[in-house]
């Protein structure tokens, strides 16, 4: 993707400094993970740098989700769950940094996922993820991107290399494991939000996705024994 960044419809500055209806950043349980993660950090970049980080390892990545609705994508419910996939997680990032004053907002892509479960394979059906999201942090005068999705103890399942953040570059999936082997591609470039654009994403779900056609069925929603289960297979 480009480093340049279209500005979202309205390029409302404030409105990444503020607290919305996922990006709970007055949330208390959220100002109080802020702070402790932030710890004694003494700028901007370097608070991000924690929150990042916390964000990234001490909360599970996992990619199933039940709904596209505010409830399941508050900050302070994927907190308190511990787990999320990569809008939730990229949502709970933004808020924790707006609740230390430091701007944040949404950014989504279509990326090609070449690793995955074999389950994952088969509900999905595709390789492709529609309307990934990371978050977009303005640090030094400039918006930085950060994917906090990850976290390095899956990442050392599956043989990544774990994304890392400076408060400077870029930190965006890359283009192939520690093997060499395909694992990410950026396809296209939706657009950045203060808030996720959630009936977007829910009519390009069923568009796309069968599974989001019918939903009778219950998510399956142990993502890391998945991972543990192809491992042993392989």
């Amino acid at each position: 993707m480009s480093a340049d960044q279209p500005k979202d419809e309205t390029d409302n500055f404030a409105a990444y400094l503020e607290p919305g209806a996922t990006v709970e950043s007055s949330h208390p349980d959220i100002v109080a993970f802020a702070e402790t993660a932030a710890g004694d950090a003494a700028t901007p970049k370097q608070t991000a740098i924690n929150l990042y980080y916390a964000v990234r390892d001490q909360i599970r990545y996992n990619p199933y989700i039940s709904a596209i609705e505010v409830e399941a994508f508050r900050a302070s419910k994927t907190l308190a769950d511990k787990e999320g996939y990569c809008v939730a997680k990229a949502i709970l990032l933004a808020a924790v940094c707006r609740a230390r004053g430091i701007p944040a907002r949404l950014g989504f892509a279509d990326v090609r996922n070449h690793l995955s479960t074999e389950k994952m394979r088969q509900r999905m059906q595709t390789d492709q993820f529609y309307w990934h999201g990371y978050t977009d942090i303005y640090l030094d005068g400039r918006w930085v991107k950060a994917t906090p999705a990850f976290n390095v103890e899956l990442c050392e399942k599956f043989r990544l290399r774990p994304l890392e953040f400076d408060g400077a570059e870029d930190s965006i999936y890359h283009p192939f494991d520690v093997a060499g082997s395909r694992h990410m591609e950026y396809l296209k470039f939706r657009g950045v939000f203060a808030e996720p654009p959630l009936e977007q994403i829910h009519a390009t779900f069923v568009r796309e996705y069968a599974h989001w056609r019918n939903r009778t069925a219950a998510p399956i929603r142990d993502f890391t024994a998945e991972v543990e289960e192809d491992l042993g297979a392989g």
